[in-house]
């Protein structure tokens, strides 16, 4: 295994050199992060063992995309969205828009990621309050996703989404007529396109002009699938939270100007992509987000917002959440020589800046 920030070390001087005043704020901190995660830039703890040994444990950086960070938030968050769980049929919905706007949206990522997020869960509230097979006021969960699996850009929307809704009167929980089926991915597609067309010209006219008119008039794609109870979803959507497009033991080989790392195409197959240390760089860069943007949110009665509402669908659905599990503190490491506990002796101090 190479670790992402040996290649950094390696390849990130000449990629700042040649583009350094084209590279974003939230590029520059995010290789920083990485590069001094776990080292004793970011300060730590020392721990002795009886046997003598002693052991440095340094800080992470937790930075979102650094590969090495992210696993216990990525646990704390499933363990939360478990107990939001209802007792009902689960669908997976996933919103892709054409290749057509990729350049734009990764040009004007705050905007459009923002947008993207909107939209999507607008689509999705919009059908199921008027589709004659459901009529209900839906609840849901949205994540944005920037990658395929061999780190391209692809930006599309995941949203979780219980089977069913509020009535227009706020009285009864409504499941869909037909059982197994949810709402149709044309539609559901054909009113993402119509709400992202209408906000960009009205909120963004610059923007919309950029986009070319064959966008509005061809096939956009939405994918509705069954997901059981909804814990096969979220735990989908977990690696995804906190973790980075990129984990560390991908990276097979690096030559000095190529590097190889694999990735599991969507047949089951294990494959692997070689590329210049540059493209690879920018393949990589190009999924760290804006600062402070928020991936994950809620919409209808799932959002922050709509306590009351929540607490009624508890109640008609006669449904207990599951109580929620105290963090577990995480054990001292063992000794590498007697393989006994160590105890905690002392903290390392972060070096002040040069």
């Amino acid at each position: 295994m190479i670790p992402l920030a040996e290649v950094l070390r390696r390849h990130w001087p000449a990629y700042e050199r040649k583009f350094g005043a084209r590279l974003l704020p939230s590029h520059r901190r995010a290789v920083a992060a990485i590069l001094s995660c776990r080292t004793a830039a970011l300060g730590g703890q020392l721990f002795r063992c009886d046997c003598g040994q002693l052991r440095f444990a340094y800080h992470s950086c937790n930075h979102r995309a650094c590969p090495q960070c992210g696993h216990a938030d990525a646990t704390a968050w499933l363990d939360r969205q478990r107990r939001r769980l209802l007792p009902v049929p689960y669908y997976l919905v996933t919103f892709t828009v054409p290749c057509q706007l990729r350049a734009l949206i990764r040009s004007n990522q705050k905007i459009l990621y923002a947008l993207l997020l909107q939209h999507s869960a607008g689509a999705l509230l919009d059908v199921g309050r008027d589709h004659k097979d459901l009529g209900a006021e839906l609840g849901l969960l949205a994540v944005l996703q920037t990658w395929t699996r061999d780190l391209r850009f692809h930006p599309h929307v995941h949203c979780v989404v219980p089977a069913g809704g509020l009535s227009a009167d706020g009285l009864r929980w409504v499941s869909p007529n037909v059982a197994g089926y949810f709402l149709p991915e044309a539609a559901l597609a054909m009113r993402l396109r119509t709400r992202l067309k209408q906000a960009l010209q009205q909120d963004h006219p610059l923007l919309f002009v950029q986009i070319p008119r064959k966008v509005w008039s061809i096939d956009w794609v939405a994918d509705v699938q069954a997901v059981g109870r909804g814990e096969p979803a979220l735990k989908y959507l977990a690696a995804y939270v906190y973790r980075t497009a990129f984990s560390a033991e991908r990276i097979l080989n690096d030559d000095g100007r190529f590097i190889t790392f694999s990735y599991r195409h969507n047949s089951g197959q294990t494959r692997t992509v070689r590329l210049p240390a540059e493209c690879f760089l920018h393949r990589f860069l190009q999924h760290v987000l804006p600062r402070g943007f928020q991936r994950v949110r809620s919409f209808g009665w799932l959002s922050a917002a709509a306590k009351t509402k929540w607490e009624r669908i508890l109640a008609l659905l006669d449904w207990t959440p599951l109580p929620l599990k105290p963090p577990t503190p995480l054990p001292p490491p063992l000794c590498p020589c007697c393989h006994q506990p160590m105890k905690l002796v002392g903290l390392l101090a972060r070096p002040p800046p040069l």
